[in-house]
Parts: C-alpha cells; sequence; structure tokens
C-alpha cells in the first residue's frame, strides 16, 4: 500500500506552500485535502483556482452547494461530505438543502431539484445529458451559462473527491462531527 503524506506549510514543496497558506488564512486551519494535494503544486493549485471561479459562477450560494453535494454523493466522498456540510452549516445554507444532500433525497424546492438532478445527470453520465434532461434544466429557469458553470463546480469536485480515494485522507478534527457514509453503501474496512 501506498500512503500519501498529508502536507502542511512546513514539509509541502515550495509551490505549494502559498496555496496552503491561503487556506490557512481563509479557513484557520490547513483541511487535509489540501494537504493531500499539495504533494503535487500544480493539483493543490488548481483545486482553490477551480474552487475560486466556481463561488464567482452565477449561482447562488445554496445553488453552489446543491452542485458541489450532487457531484460529492454521486461519487460517494466521505471526506468531502463531511468538509461541505460544515462549510455549507459555516455558510448558513439551509438544514433541509444539507440533509436532502447528505441523504440523496428530492429537494422540496423545483428549482434545486432541477440543479441537483441535472448535475447528477452530467456526473453520472461523464458529460451525456440527452436533449430531454437539458430542456428540463433550461425550462426550470436556467441558462446555457449555468450549464457551462455547472461543469467548473463538478471539475472542482471530481479533482477532490478523486484525491480524497486515491490518498485516502483523512477526515480533519473540524469536520469530524459531520461524518457520512452514503446511505445503503457499506462502508470500505480500514
Amino acid at each position: 500500500m501506498t500512503d500519501f503524506t498529508i502536507h502542511d506549510e512546513s514539509t509541502a514543496p515550495d509551490a505549494s506552500q502559498p496555496v496552503l497558506t491561503n487556506a490557512r488564512k481563509k479557513m484557520g486551519f490547513v483541511p487535509n485535502v489540501f494537504g493531500a494535494l499539495a504533494e503535487a503544486p500544480i493539483a493543490v493549485e488548481a483545486y482553490e483556482v477551480l474552487n475560486d471561479l466556481f463561488v464567482r459562477s452565477s449561482f447562488t450560494p445554496t445553488e453552489r452547494h446543491v452542485v458541489w453535494f450532487a457531484n460529492i454523493y454521486e461519487n460517494e466522498c466521505t471526506y468531502c461530505m463531511a468538509a461541505h456540510t460544515g462549510i455549507a452549516k459555516h455558510e448558513k445554507i439551509p438544514a433541509d438543502v444539507v440533509e436532502a444532500a447528505r441523504n440523496g433525497h428530492a429537494y422540496a424546492d423545483p428549482r434545486l431539484e432541477a440543479l441537483r438532478t441535472f448535475t447528477r445527470l452530467v456526473v453520472v453520465n461523464r458529460g451525456w445529458v440527452s436533449d430531454e434532461a437539458l430542456k428540463a434544466f433550461l425550462d426550470a429557469g436556467f441558462t446555457r451559462q449555468h450549464v457551462m458553470e455547472i461543469l467548473v463546480g463538478v471539475a472542482h469536485k471530481v479533482l477532490s473527491t478523486y484525491a480524497n480515494h486515491i490518498a485516502k485522507t483523512p477526515l480533519d478534527r473540524a469536520f469530524s462531527r459531520n461524518v457520512w457514509h452514503k446511505p445503503g453503501a457499506v462502508a470500505e474496512a480500514s
């Protein structure tokens, strides 16, 4: 078995250190996902840049979390779900949105449900969505711009979910109260 180092500013490659320092300034600590990605400076930088770009999208904060959560749920990333649950609570995302995401349930709000459904289809079908699915998404009040912005959110979360799977990123203490396993999924033996 190959173990990955969870870096901090003192162990990370020089080119990764500014991203870790920035994460510490923003969050008060360096989340382990940053420490894992720091092994490759371009990976941790890409994660930070994709996050910053997606935050600038035309989606509301709640809508951004719906996109992230849909990707996290489908990719079964226990680390990301726990972390984003904590981040969503900190950002005052409605509790019913967070709980529906964690349980894989439909949203009561038809717009959020259209966003969750479309994002899920993008992830599950690797971008191959039907014309009917695209039309349903657009008919829910979204635009072609939103379609392309979803891809940025998906890219952001694919990077972290896959990195967390490969590196077996340990959950940070700050997110430990939000432990998650996909409903119906069998937890992987350690």
